[in-house]
């Protein structure tokens, strides 16, 4: 006997490259089962990807393209790296209004989280001494941030704010994760840039490695859930 096929939108994404968590409001999300999962998840995931944001600062070959940008920023501001992230983050949300994304718990803590997880391990994290220990850092964090990445997003809670902008444009576009996310990436670093962010080979990994990778993360740790109501969903 064949195996019982997965569930709908799980397949549906996989063909189109589009690994995508299903679409629910904030209260659907909360109403899902398997919270005992979910949660613990969601917030490994979020931390876990401000310190992996952090290690690819630290590696000093280039950071990912949202963090050259908040780089920049943060110099034209004078304020924290931490801080200026949860700037971003908040006037990033702008973007969704047009893309008509809906917000979740997993929204909310990405704003909170990520920026004071990043600043967390600034203060303990050993500056690299040589060359091999740069690399060691960009490689630890080239691996580490897609699968934080997609860890918090698999708990489907929602998507935070930059997040919202590839998974936006993905649904509005039925173009690849890998696509959109290599477009999205190559526009921040190059604004961050003009700012004063630093952009070096891992910046070009990175944007090259990023969607692919989140793309092979996603449907490995993604919880999945009982069927979603219509009226929760909000698909168009």
């Amino acid at each position: 006997m064949a195996p019982p096929a997965p569930p709908s939108h799980t397949s549906t994404s996989a063909r189109h490259d589009q690994p995508l968590v299903t679409r629910m409001n904030a209260f659907a999300q909360l109403r899902a089962g398997r919270k005992t999962r979910r949660i613990p998840q969601l917030l490994i995931g979020l931390v876990g990807y401000g310190v992996a944001v952090m290690t690819l600062v630290e590696s000093g070959l280039g950071a990912a393209s949202w963090n050259v940008l908040t780089e920049g920023t943060a110099k034209v501001l004078g304020i924290s790296f931490g801080w200026t992230t949860n700037l971003i983050s908040l006037l990033v949300l702008l973007a969704w209004i047009p893309l008509r994304e809906l917000p979740g718990l997993g929204t909310l803590l990405n704003v909170a989280i990520v920026g004071f997880a990043a600043d967390a391990t600034a203060t303990v994290l050993p500056h690299p001494q040589g060359t091999l220990t740069e690399i060691g850092y960009l490689v630890l964090g080239l691996v580490a941030l897609p699968f934080f990445d997609a860890l918090y997003l698999g708990a489907q809670f929602g998507a935070g704010p930059r997040d919202g902008i590839m998974t936006g444009l993905v649904r509005r576009t039925r173009l690849p994760i890998a696509v959109v996310r290599i477009g999205i990436e190559i526009v921040v670093a190059g604004a961050g840039w003009l700012l004063g962010g630093t952009v070096g080979v891992g910046t070009v990994l990175i944007a090259l490695c990023m969607g692919p990778l989140v793309g092979y993360f996603l449907p490995r740790v993604v919880v999945r859930l009982p069927a979603v109501a219509a009226d929760e969903r909000h698909d168009r």
